[in-house]
């Protein structure tokens, strides 16, 4: 009787610290052997085997590798072969902006007053990746310049980001849907190719994904941003030699709708700070 309320209040407490991490609350939860807050020394101090516990827990849903998504009937599109075959080429930024500046396989680009390349610096080492151009953005030609992005901005430099300084921006497509509407299946597949080798030319050493669309764009269907956000996962194309970490960030505009989210959002933009800090050298 002892031994099983022991470890059920062990449980309880257990999954109460784990439901405060997956909000982003890890601050005061430190997985550190030397942290009063460390999980581990929780369980020390009530003795309990968490291999014994683990199987109660319900885990998160990690993202399947992008190189085993699921085919579709998306993969026989001539206009993706099409889009495929101009990302191969471009060796360059400047070439891949001018293939996509002249590829018209995406009906967006009827609708569009300009096509969105990015903005940024070229060799950063972090890749910023939204879903697509509003109606700012396609006035002005430049991803992120509207309200979302100057709050996007702000966002950035309260870490030390700055796209004038390290980072780069661009979308998983480059022209504006109709009434700012998300961007279809087709949409992202046929500007997945350009998406794809625009990284690669970057080389980022982090990509961070704004948004749930951008998210699933580059990760797959399953991946969910309230789990991608809490951690960071490896990225692999077929233009890279080696995957790069990846994690995500609530998108400006759902802040801006739902601003008791930004207190998560501010956790995870500390949790960004730390990852640089500690892999990057040019935050160090």
């Amino acid at each position: 009787g002892k031994t099983m309320k022991l470890v059920n209040n062990g449980l309880q407490k257990l999954n109460n610290l784990k439901w405060l991490k997956s909000a982003g609350i890890e601050y005061y939860c430190s997985e550190k052997k030397d942290s009063k807050n460390s999980l581990i020394q929780t369980l020390k101090e009530l003795k309990i085997n968490e291999a014994k516990i683990e199987p109660h827990i319900i885990k998160p849903t990690k993202p399947q590798p992008v190189a085993k998504q699921e085919q579709t009937a998306l993969t026989n599109n001539p206009l993706i072969a099409e889009a495929r075959a101009l990302a191969d080429k471009a060796t360059s930024l400047d070439e891949l902006r001018n293939y996509l500046e002249n590829f018209n396989g995406c009906q967006l680009k009827e609708f569009a007053t300009h096509t969105v390349f990015s903005d940024g610096v070229a060799n950063a080492p972090i890749l910023l990746l939204g879903e697509a151009p509003g109606a700012t953005e396609d006035e002005q030609g430049i991803p992120f310049c509207g309200e979302s992005g100057v709050m996007l901005d702000r966002m950035l430099e309260s870490i030390n980001i700055s796209r004038k300084t390290n980072a780069y921006i661009t979308n998983t497509v480059f022209w504006r849907p109709p009434a700012n509407r998300r961007p279809t299946n087709t949409e992202v597949e046929i500007c997945k190719p350009f998406v794809e080798k625009h990284i690669a030319l970057i080389k980022p050493k982090l990509i961070i994904l704004i948004g749930s669309t951008a998210t699933t764009s580059l990760l797959g269907k399953k991946a969910v941003i309230s789990e991608i956000r809490q951690n960071n996962y490896p990225y692999i194309n077929k233009y890279l030699s080696i995957a790069i970490p990846t994690t995500a960030i609530f998108h400006p505009a759902y802040l801006l709708r739902q601003p008791s989210q930004k207190k998560n959002t501010w956790y995870d933009l500390l949790k960004i700070q730390d990852f640089l800090i500690t892999n990057i050298s040019e935050f160090q």
